[in-house]
């Protein structure tokens, strides 16, 4: 009960209203750009690693997101299963993937997008309902590639279509964060999106002695905005989850 009074007060809600909203549990499972970065040292974020700062304390979030993750490798080397072991019934599963299965040169992470990545996405679906859970997908995020003419380049766009092509097929909940991601760096332009994205100075990290420019990686504005468009994305699509939603802006 003391627990309560204190959601209460610090999330502005009244018990009763802290005592209607049951404990629940969201698994993220994705790649680099989702997951969490233990050496705050260094300035990248996975979005998932801010998605707690929108969120009432009900809602656990646990990031099982990994570097270098596609839907394949995340199968092969175990992972998968071991989300399984832990998932409970009434628990909750975000899966986003895509930069990482469409490396051709990785055998062991590629997915083609009209292939393999489709029938593990739908393998994952499957696997989630059996154990009473909900499954949900989100399409990756978009890198920040400009042409010469200040176009963006949208080379996951396949990737994206692919995943809501399972998330229609399949009826689960589908959250366009390639869109929305492109959509806002196109906006912002070349020079006013390079603050979300790593871009790092020489002689400043050990591992990167000359500097580092990363295109793909987010920062903690990055990963703040990303984290911003998917919560406001579960109040537009009325989703379950949204209930849980503390704000909308740190």
């Amino acid at each position: 009960m003391k627990y309560l009074l204190i959601v209460a007060l610090c999330f502005g809600l009244s018990q009763a209203q802290a005592t209607e909203i049951k404990p629940v549990k969201l698994h993220l499972v994705g790649d680099s750009t989702m997951s969490d970065k233990p050496n705050l040292a260094y300035p990248e974020r996975g979005w998932g690693q801010l998605l707690p700062q929108f969120l009432l304390p009900q809602l656990t979030v646990v990031n099982h997101a990994a570097n270098g993750r596609s839907t394949r490798r995340f199968l092969t080397e175990g992972r998968w299963q071991l989300l399984l072991s832990e998932l409970g019934n009434g628990d909750y599963v975000l899966i986003q993937f895509g930069h990482n299965d469409s490396k051709e040169s990785d055998p062991a992470r590629y997915a083609a997008f009209d292939s393999d990545y489709q029938t593990f996405l739908t393998q994952f679906i499957a696997d989630i309902r059996e154990r009473g859970a909900t499954p949900m997908l989100a399409s990756s995020i978009c890198r920040r590639n400009f042409a010469e003419d200040g176009s963006l380049k949208r080379d996951l766009a396949d990737y994206a279509s692919a995943a809501a092509k399972v998330a229609k097929e399949t009826k689960v909940s589908f959250f366009d964060l390639q869109q929305l991601s492109c959509d806002f760096w196109q906006q912002q332009g070349k020079d006013n999106s390079q603050p979300y994205f790593i871009q790092v100075p020489a002689g400043l990290y050990q591992k990167f002695p000359d500097g580092k420019v990363d295109n793909t990686h987010l920062t903690l504005q990055g990963a703040s905005k990303i984290a911003q468009f998917f919560v406001q994305d579960l109040k537009q699509q009325q989703h379950p989850l949204a209930a849980y939603i503390y704000r909308e802006l740190l």
